[in-house]
């Protein structure tokens, strides 16, 4: 069996693992990155919405796969009412994945990581204080030493579950469709919220004027019907949907939103990140920031490891540290946001919309609502709240959040 060894090998090559790849290669160590599929970026398992801090994150600018720039969103409550929120300033890209993605890993083998596209990790074990990863590629199996594997390898992915970390807190099911759509504004998402899309929302993100991603999410805890089963629904009986959208889609896609991540993402010789880590954000399930921003740290560190050459879980937990200072308050505040949203029903859902649409609520959102750190707006809303303004079940919603 041939046997190969590196300082650092990263299993995924979604944002996550090419930013963690990047970042390790940046410091000189010898970095191998590892792509299960025979494309980056594909299957895509996105809505293709990111936001302009990802951008910054991720350290490039806005190229030719940037279909639609985002300002703002129009949220649509159950009894159809809506409230229109953003303004002039970019909030997010609607992008092609698949050129962004392959974009991150040109930045990664630009500072000098190796890749191997079509290779599968089979397993993982220790020998003579490393890390061994088996892998297949091209039918041949293979053995790779490395003195720490990042796991960046998704919700589905192996590295956490065989380095003893076990698995996320919470999966959510989602399902999306590329179709015609009478598109409105071209620079405005539509949300739709609730007990249709049980759990999460619903979305309708535009591509161009005349086309639309649209899908849904659901926590199949509260649902007996597949994601795909209430995004049919909810295509046939959404009064707006059955307006705009058209019959059959040119593309179908399938894919898990993990929420809440594990309570140590770090063992010896090995760190998880990413999506594997449930480093996405659950007020919205984006994933693409809060990964690229973990990741690099998961990068540097694994790096600033292997160049000490103590590898232990001891030293690696300096990844552990650092990324729940940079993030772990919003994915903190985000899963309370998620759980109170998660128990709210049809009435709930359109008196809190009422309260979103008062001028000076309106106001604060348009100001302080950042969709990557929802915590500071969820503080003024509180404050208002505290003001006597807030209504029913608005006041009831924000009081547990904060619980």
């Amino acid at each position: 069996m041939t046997e190969v060894s590196y300082d650092v090998v990263v299993v995924g090559g979604g944002p996550a693992g090419t930013m963690s790849a990047r970042y390790a290669a940046m410091r000189g160590v010898s970095t191998l990155l590892i792509e299960e599929h025979r494309a980056v970026g594909s299957p895509v398992q996105c809505t293709g919405l990111v936001s302009s801090k990802t951008l910054a994150v991720c350290g490039i600018e806005p190229g030719s796969w940037v279909y639609q720039e985002v300002t703002g969103a129009h949220i649509f409550a159950p009894d159809g009412s809506s409230v229109s929120i953003g303004g002039e300033k970019v909030r997010a890209y609607v992008v092609d994945r698949k050129i962004f993605d392959r974009n991150l890993l040109g930045l990664a083998a630009a500072a000098g990581s190796e890749v191997m596209i079509g290779t599968k990790a089979v397993g993982l074990g220790d020998a003579d204080g490393k890390k061994v990863l088996e892998i297949i590629s091209g039918g041949r199996k293979m053995c790779i030493k490395a003195g720490v594997v990042i796991g960046a390898d998704g919700v589905q992915g192996s590295i956490a579950r065989w380095s003893g970390l076990g698995q996320v807190q919470k999966v959510l099911s989602g399902v999306q469709i590329e179709t015609a759509y009478d598109v409105e504004e071209t620079d405005h998402v539509e949300v739709f919220v609730g007990s249709e899309i049980p759990g999460f929302f619903a979305w309708a993100v535009p591509v161009s004027d005349n086309t639309a991603r649209i899908g849904l999410c659901v926590d199949t805890a509260r649902t007996q019907l597949s994601a795909y089963e209430h995004l049919m629904q909810f295509l046939h009986t959404n009064p707006r949907m059955k307006e705009r959208s058209a019959r059959g889609c040119s593309d179908l896609l399938l894919g898990c939103i993990p929420l809440g991540p594990q309570s140590c993402t770090v063992a010896d010789g090995v760190l998880v990140t990413g999506d594997a880590a449930g480093q996405v954000k659950p007020t919205s399930g984006g994933g693409v920031y809060m990964g690229a921003l973990c990741a690099k740290i998961a990068g540097e560190v694994a790096a600033k490891a292997v160049l000490s050459g103590d590898t232990s879980k001891g030293a690696l937990m300096e990844y552990d540290r650092r990324w729940r200072e940079a993030v772990g308050r919003e994915l903190a505040v985000g899963m309370r946001i998620h759980k109170v949203f998660g128990r709210l029903g049809d009435e709930d859902f359109n008196e809190l919309m009422r309260f979103f649409g008062e001028p000076e609520v309106l106001e604060l959102i348009n100001t302080y609502g950042d969709i990557d750190h929802p915590s500071v707006l969820l503080g003024k809303l509180v404050t208002k709240a505290k003001a006597g303004r807030m209504l029913g079940v608005a006041k009831v919603a924000l009081r547990a959040m904060m619980g």
